[in-house]
């Protein structure tokens, strides 16, 4: 299962580095042509030429290099009455996005924090509602996992949920139950449910991070909150830009 999600994560992995070549590649343009002297000109205004300017291939291949690295930060399985707050308080303060995939059974009775998270906003994405492997389902039961979370963030937002992050990284195309749901996998797994040691979590979670990198967290435990926080001074120090995962993906 943990193999078939970092199968499923490297063609997320194709995608974005596709994207990312496309945005930065360039052609050479020229500003202007060389005299030349060996003989006349029909046209010195056009021919002449205009030093000082950089040739606008080179400006936007400078201008791409220059854009800093950019990564997501995602967390599962909430929201948590206590501890999902919690980060959306540091968050906050620190100026960052971040995306959320909900368990619709976790959503009732916390709507103010969806509420909060979409106002601040954070992706609101879709984590089914029961937390239940979709591809052990039929097609219309996995459908319906997906539709009824998507109904009830709209019901507190105002709009559905069009990124869905599959449990335990499962997923089929059959499933996207005709509403155009992306799948979001991931391609740094810092496995903060497995243990409260908040070191070991930063460590994970910083490591091995490169542009286009997703990081899987939960807002479900106090030290994968602690973690995460510490986890973006980190990284933000190294240079890197929090976006949501539309930003990454899509753009």
């Amino acid at each position: 299962m943990y193999w078939k999600g970092i199968a499923a994560s490297f063609f997320i992995v194709l995608a974005v580095s596709a994207i990312s070549y496309n945005a930065t590649e360039t052609t050479d343009a020229p500003a202007g042509r060389a005299k030349e002297t060996h003989q006349p000109e029909e046209n010195p205004e056009q021919s002449e030429e205009k030093p000082g300017q950089p040739e606008e291939g080179a400006a936007r291949q400078q201008a791409a290099e220059e854009l800093p690295p950019e990564i997501a930060l995602t967390f599962d399985d909430g929201p948590h009455p206590v501890y999902t707050p919690m980060l959306l308080d540091g968050l906050k303060e620190r100026g960052i996005k971040a995306s959320f995939f909900l368990i619709g059974k976790n959503i009732e009775g916390r709507e103010d924090i969806v509420r909060r998270m979409d106002e601040e906003g954070h992706l609101i994405g879709n984590h089914t509602y029961s937390h239940v492997k979709l591809t052990s389902l039929s097609v219309s039961d996995a459908c319906e996992e997906l539709l009824k979370t998507s109904r009830l963030v709209k019901s507190i937002t105002g709009h559905g949920t069009e990124f869905m992050r599959p449990p335990f990284g499962e997923w089929e195309k059959v499933m996207e139950c005709g509403i155009g749901m992306f799948p979001v996998l991931w391609n740094v797994d810092t496995r903060d449910w497995t243990t409260e040691n908040v070191s070991e979590i930063i460590r994970r979670g910083t490591s091995e991070i490169k542009d286009g990198s997703i990081i899987l967290m939960h807002d479900y435990y106090e030290s994968s909150v602690e973690a995460a926080l510490k986890i973006v001074d980190t990284l933000e120090a190294r240079g890197f830009v929090f976006v949501t995962v539309d930003e990454l993906l899509l753009e």
